[in-house]
């Protein structure tokens, strides 16, 4: 019975080390800000409140499409949600700043609703404090064609099982 467990561990332990193997990781970077960095004011609330120019690479060959969300762990009444942005073409690895709020922008893609109750992006406004901002990004292996306006939770539902990569960036900003 102890020998079947461990063979079972050895299994269990493969597999998940291949699903988190530096191959399938996303590289998601930003020529405005450096991973842990502070966002210029220019992203935010007290500037111009556009989108920053984002970059990723190190994508998987199945990938069909992307999905891209902002979020901000750190605000007061639980993760507030600055973005969402799905249906991202497999061939777009760059977005520049300042995407356009509507539901289709012509870059291609399909924007939600954030916590602002606003389509598109959401720049940073901390109330106090210093404040994480999380941008990140999936790989998916199917365009699947969601509807405009949903939120962030809606989305990653409906992309849970189509995941192939994942990428993290993250900025801080304060007032």
């Amino acid at each position: 019975m102890v020998k079947k467990l461990m063979y079972m561990f050895l299994i269990v332990f493969s597999i998940s080390s291949i699903s988190y193997s530096q191959d399938y990781i996303l590289k998601l970077t930003s020529p405005a800000f450096k991973y842990g960095g502070k966002i210029p004011k220019k992203y935010t609330c007290d500037g111009e409140d556009i989108s920053p120019p984002l970059k990723w690479s190190n994508v998987p060959k199945d990938t069909e499409s992307f999905v891209l969300i902002c979020d901000d762990p750190d605000a007061p009444m639980g993760t507030w949600v600055h973005w969402v942005y799905y249906n991202i073409p497999k061939n777009i690895r760059s977005l520049p700043e300042s995407i356009v709020p509507v539901e289709n922008p012509y870059i291609g893609g399909t924007q939600g609703i954030n916590d602002f109750k606003q389509i598109g992006y959401g720049g940073p406004c901390p109330p106090m404090g210093t404040h994480r901002y999380f941008f990140r990004i999936y790989a998916l292996d199917d365009m699947l064609d969601l509807p405009a306006g949903l939120t962030k939770q809606q989305v990653l539902k409906k992309v849970e099982d189509h995941i192939l990569a994942k990428g993290i960036l993250m900025g801080i900003y304060s007032r």
